[in-house]
């Protein structure tokens, strides 16, 4: 309070002020409790106490300034928080996944979590979803006709469900013909415990051999013959 014949009686020193307001040395009065004294707290905890309560994988570089540490220190805690979980055989881990962390329960204990979460309800999604986010997922940006293309069947209720769940978006237009393109989101990602989309399995060892494939499309298929033009007729 400045001015005043009783200003002196506000003259108190900066610890009795932060003790008066139940804080640290340090800490300003009138700021939030605990705003200043952040970059003091173990840094671990810290880490431990800001991940429990995220909504999506956090990066280094926003942990970092929320709890003002440098990235390196964040990213080091981070990796040994993970290293010691692991090493623990805990229940949950700390994983890097779509460009942040964040914590997961143990892929050992699976059954117990699908058993407490369903508890009875069916929430996986159908076959004809996962196979329509296959398509886009490695396709992408892909369009909705081009998915349809793809399974042979019409994919637009499908590709609603998804964009619903999160798991697909809008990705701008196809310049040729201006249908809306779509591709998978970060919840995908994180969902599927992937970094990025270059860790996909490959596919060649899930598809057919090509014998088998030769073998399947030339039944029912009319024979031709390709006369010297270089055009073909068709037998009749």
């Amino acid at each position: 309070m400045s001015g005043g014949a009783d200003s002196g009686a506000y003259d108190i020193t900066e610890a009795e002020a932060a003790a008066g307001a139940g804080g640290a040395p340090g800490e300003r009065s009138g700021a939030p409790a605990g705003a200043l004294g952040v970059a003091e707290l173990a840094l671990k905890p810290a880490l431990e106490a800001v991940l429990m309560v995220v909504d999506e994988p956090a990066t280094e570089e926003h942990l970092a300034r929320v709890l003002q540490r440098p990235r390196r220190a964040v990213a080091l805690a981070l990796r040994e928080l993970s290293d010691d979980y692991a090493r623990q055989g805990r229940g949950f881990d700390l994983r890097l996944v779509a460009g942040g962390w964040r914590f997961y329960s143990r892929a050992a204990y699976a059954d117990a979590v699908e058993s407490f979460v369903l508890d009875g309800q069916q929430a996986r999604l159908t076959q004809a979803a996962l196979e329509t986010l296959a398509v886009v997922a490695y396709r992408q940006p892909v369009s909705r006709s081009r998915v349809s293309a793809v399974r042979g069947v019409n994919c637009d209720g499908v590709m609603r469900t998804l964009l619903q769940r999160g798991l697909v978006e809008e990705a701008g237009t196809e310049p040729e013909t201006g249908a809306i393109l779509y591709r998978t989101t970060n919840y995908f990602l994180e969902r599927m415990g992937l970094r990025g989309l270059d860790e996909l399995p490959e596919l060649a060892p899930f598809l057919p051999e090509a014998d088998a494939v030769e073998g399947d499309s030339a039944e029912g298929i009319p024979s031709f013959d390709v006369d010297d033009s270089g055009d073909s007729q068709t037998d009749h």
